[in-house]
């Protein structure tokens, strides 16, 4: 049995698509069981094995549409700058280096290329540029020898892309693209496809799929339907990963999906199992299949993260401290926190709160807490490794107005913290457990100021009712059903009932 998981592409900042996926191939690592990780979108700015490394793919995991037809292995770049020299053949007349840029001319040819290095203290070349008599001609791209080369010709005094050639070890075309602006024909020996979609469709058809092995979309734009066309006996699950459905425009009568999800809830029949990361979402979903369509679907909860242990601390934490740890973006709604422990801060004078992450809205929070002269008390700790920095704090809060799981919270209980947040799905239902180990706070986009009170409040009553530990108890207790070995468990039961492993 394989278990391919499709997705379209991976950068360096990768989403949390990404990362789920990630957790998901350490999980079934654990089970032994075979996994690979297809990835469909053109790269060539960076060679992909350097983003699936450095977010924790292995090579051997990795499948990416454009060299699955080549010989090449997934396999970081090696290719040098004595190699692109010894490709030319002849001497340069002249070389200038400018950080991680190396031009090399060739006076007597009336060329000069250009070589994009790893960075300025390398010899490895990610891609050459060519520009002979002015004119950009080619572009080649390398991993441990040429990848792929594209050829411009000039058009309206600008290069124009009209062909892509993708290699094999031993240089030879295994195939091209011809290139007529948005328009792209697929070349194969004994093959011309029309559309990316017949592209896709022909590379499932080669992974011949079988009646044991499993097929998990994490992302279906412009590759859904080739993957249920041609899935043959293979299973096939979707994963949810955000809102699957828009509250505002769903009524008795109709629902209103996430555009990412419309066309697998149109053709569940095509569909083996869905994945949700929260049984909040994962019952609502069934109710909502059940109201709108009479149909019941098969979900299972298999959450996204998960913890390999419980943080305890032998020191004492550091009395009357807060934490949160988040992007700093709009939506996580930090200055309203800012304001509520302001607040607080007159009923409890030895408060202070330190916010983790990195994001836009750093200037306007650093100007809320200077605003409030909370600079004391307040502390922006940018982004860090939290794993051992939760369990120095006595309490998390959070003001995101949504969470489809929230990592973060779950990391914040597994090292014994209380949360406040407001009752939004799903994240905050799912590990906030009211008056046990945490608070959760109406939610009124009218009347923001009554949820930062709440917050201050619910803070002071903690402190107050002294409740830290008991809620800390529940917090870890809480926690372990996210233990990685559980998690494991939960793979095991999906594929043993989907495919009877």
């Amino acid at each position: 049995m394989t278990i391919y998981n499709f997705n379209l592409g991976i950068g360096w900042a990768s989403s949390g698509v990404e990362y789920a996926q990630v957790y998901r191939a350490k999980n079934f690592r654990a089970i032994n069981q075979d996994a690979k990780f297809i990835f469909t979108d053109l790269i060539l700015g960076e060679n992909i094995a350097h983003f699936t490394q450095k977010i924790g793919f292995k090579n051997s995991e990795v499948i990416w549409l454009y060299t699955y037809f080549t010989d090449l292995k997934i396999s970081e770049t090696t290719y040098t700058i004595d190699d692109v020299e010894n490709s030319i053949g002849i001497k340069p007349s002249n070389v200038e280096k400018n950080g991680s840029i190396i031009r090399l001319y060739y006076k007597e040819n009336d060329m000069f290329l250009t070589a994009y290095l790893k960075d300025e203290n390398s010899n490895i070349v990610n891609r050459v540029e060519y520009v002979s008599r002015g004119m950009l001609i080619r572009k080649d791209y390398f991993t441990y020898t040429r990848m792929c080369s594209e050829y411009y010709t000039p058009k309206n005094n600008a290069a124009h892309l009209y062909q892509r050639k993708f290699f094999n070890e031993d240089g030879s075309v295994a195939y091209e693209e011809i290139i007529d602006g948005d328009n792209i024909v697929y070349k194969f020996p004994d093959k011309i496809m029309y559309s990316k979609y017949e592209f896709i469709k022909y590379f499932v058809e080669k992974l011949n799929f079988t009646k044991n092995d499993v097929v998990i979309i994490d992302r279906s734009t412009g590759q859904a339907q080739a993957i249920l066309e041609n899935k043959k006996d293979a299973k096939v699950g979707v994963v949810i990963h955000a809102e699957h459905f828009s509250e505002n425009s769903t009524d008795d009568n109709n629902i209103l999906w996430n555009n990412y999800y419309e066309y697998q809830f149109n053709y569940s029949d095509y569909i083996d199992f869905f994945i949700t990361a929260t049984d909040a979402q994962k019952n609502l979903l069934e109710e909502q299949f059940r109201k709108y369509y009479n149909k019941n679907i098969v979900v299972y909860t298999v959450p996204v993260g998960s913890i390999e242990n419980l943080q305890y601390t032998e020191e004492k934490r550091k009395p009357y401290s807060l934490i949160t740890a988040s992007r700093l973006a709009s939506e996580k709604h930090i200055d309203w926190l800012i304001q509520a422990v302001v607040d607080a801060k007159q009923k409890l004078p030895n408060l202070t709160f330190d916010i983790y992450g990195s994001g836009g809205e750093q200037g306007k929070l650093v100007d809320k807490i200077s605003e409030n002269n909370a600079e004391d008390y307040i502390k922006l700790r940018g982004h860090k490794d939290l794993t051992d920095i939760y369990k120095n704090y006595e309490m998390y809060i959070t003001a995101s107005t949504s969470e489809g799981f929230g990592l973060t919270l779950l990391e914040a209980i597994g090292s014994g913290l209380p949360i406040i947040g407001f009752d939004v799905r799903y994240g905050n239902q799912t590990f906030i457990t009211p008056d046990e180990n945490g608070y959760l706070i109406e939610y009124d986009q009218e009347n923001i100021r009554s949820g930062i009170e709440a917050i201050t409040n619910k803070i002071i009553s903690i402190y107050e009712n002294n409740s830290l530990d008991e809620f800390r108890e529940n917090s870890y207790k809480n926690a372990k059903k996210f233990l990685t070995k559980e998690v494991e468990k939960q793979w095991l039961k999906l594929l043993n009932e989907v495919v009877g492993i």
